[in-house]
């Protein structure tokens, strides 16, 4: 389980990063899909951005293809992914 400053933090930089204006961070869901219907409704743009955005702020190197559709399924999963290759380092 992530810590919450943590998920705090990526759903901070998921509205400035990606636009999503008029939303506030503390109204996006742990568990809520990212992408699809009933989650924050984003694409395959909004993927790569995300994967730089991971990469560029907390240094954490995001796999390619079907290997990562499971790292952004939820902030919690994003969460969970930096947080396991931060202890790698």
């Amino acid at each position: 389980m992530s810590s919450p400053a943590l998920l705090s933090e990526i759903k901070g930089l998921l509205v400035s990063e990606l636009n999503l204006a008029g939303r506030d961070p503390a109204s996006i869901s742990d568990d809520g899909p990212l992408f699809g219907d009933g989650g924050l409704g984003l694409d395959s743009l909004d993927a790569l951005q995300i994967a730089m955005l991971l990469e560029e702020h907390f240094g954490v190197r995001v796999p390619e293809g079907d290997e990562a559709r499971p790292i952004f399924k939820s902030v919690a999963t994003l969460g969970e992914f930096v947080e396991a290759q931060r202890e790698k380092k």
